[in-house]
């Protein structure tokens, strides 16, 4: 039987049910590193030349917002701007700012929100990804969107793939910080 559920998942499960189902374990991860870590344990960077686990979680978060909204819904506003989280990280509303292409002098600068603040855009950008995701249609899944890493425009169906990577990469670093901070327990 468990070999009949693998060829469901690899061939007939739907795109946006792999891509939730990958999405979600990841979260779980993540939600599982994030517990019993405060702001401090959230802000350290294990040197001058890597990322905090609260800049880590909030890269992520942002990088999924603007996936949804300005690369999938094209022109739809980002939650960063339309509900003021940019305001509340104390940074601009620039829609292009998810601190990529940031230096280790302004990673190192930048003051991380409190955890509570952190988790709370984490969250409502997990909401909104999943009802978004688990509304596509095959039909939307072959759309083209904008994306400059591809030739010029992809399907959703692929940049979607990107998104799920992207988020799986963070969350393992997230996950990997946690362990190395306050030992075993980002996934037991």
């Amino acid at each position: 039987m468990a070999y009949g559920n693998l060829i469901y998942w690899v061939i007939i499960m739907p795109a946006t049910e792999t891509a939730l189902s990958a999405l979600e374990r990841n979260w779980g991860m993540v939600d599982k590193a994030l517990d019993g870590v405060d702001d401090d344990a959230l802000g350290i960077q294990p040197n001058d030349q890597s990322n905090s686990m609260g800049w880590l979680l909030w890269h992520m978060s942002r990088v999924v917002d603007r996936f949804i909204h300005a690369r999938f819904q094209q022109d739809a506003p980002q939650m960063w701007i339309k509900d003021g989280w940019h305001e509340k990280f104390g940074l601009d509303a620039d829609p292009n700012t998810t601190g990529m292409g940031w230096s280790a002098e302004q990673v190192a600068a930048w003051k991380l929100p409190a955890k509570h603040v952190l988790v709370e855009y984490y969250e409502a950008v997990k909401t909104t990804a999943r009802d978004y995701i688990s509304a596509l249609s095959e039909s939307d899944l072959e759309r083209q969107v904008p994306f400059p890493t591809l030739p010029d425009t992809a399907p959703i169906r692929t940049v979607l793939g990107v998104l799920v990577y992207d988020n799986i990469v963070h969350g393992g670093q997230i996950a990997y910080l946690k362990g190395y901070h306050k030992g075993m327990g980002w996934f037991f």
